[in-house]
């Protein structure tokens, strides 16, 4: 079986560079990507089934693993749920599934967004994790835009072993992902 690119260079490339940035001895300590989770609101469309089932669709097309509803914990009537109200749609990635869903995600879904500057890097909170936000799901190449009658934003949450924004920023800037420059010029 052959190993996804991503995962190739992780091992290959950024564990030594990580090693060396970080001081870290060990390789084992060093940051890695635990899980991918993705998941997408259907608060809006609820009464809609069709336009539900077809966001489950196309989750299920750009991870290629089965998709399960998520429920409202509680009730608002502001947003008018019920306790156990399916509010949304949920793809946990692990293994070779997570490295190819990355794999498209940095190469091709994120350069194809329109107007696309880099991920800012107020993305990556204390923990060392990335939250992604992406308003057009056409922009994954297992979406024939021509079929799609509703377009749905979704989000992608990069779950690492990092202990702090630092680490997972290193980890991230040496995966591959486009963290935006203006953002750390601002900081300064």
């Amino acid at each position: 079986m052959e190993m996804p690119l991503k995962k190739q260079v992780y091992s290959e490339k950024v564990v030594p560079a990580l090693k060396k940035e970080l001081g870290i001895s060990n390789a084992m300590a060093v940051p890695r990507v635990g899980k991918v989770v993705v998941n997408a609101g259907t608060g809006k469309i609820l009464k809609d089934t069709k336009r539900v089932d077809d966001v489950i669709a196309s989750l299920e097309a750009m991870t290629g693993q089965k998709a399960f509803p998520t429920r409202a914990r509680k009730a608002i009537a502001g947003f008018k749920t019920r306790e156990g109200l399916e509010v949304g749609v949920r793809v946990t990635l692990h293994g070779q599934r997570m490295w190819d869903f990355l794999d498209r995600l940095f190469n091709v879904a994120l350069p194809r967004v329109r107007d696309f500057q880099g991920i800012p890097k107020s993305a990556i909170d204390q923990s060392g994790n990335c939250n992604i936000g992406i308003k057009e799901h056409v922009v994954f190449p297992e979406i024939v835009p021509e079929r799609v009658q509703h377009i749905f934003s979704f989000q992608v949450n990069i779950v690492t072993t990092a202990k702090n924004r630092k680490e997972g920023e290193a980890l991230f800037r040496h995966l591959g992902l486009p963290i935006s420059q203006e953002d750390s010029k601002q900081e300064k």
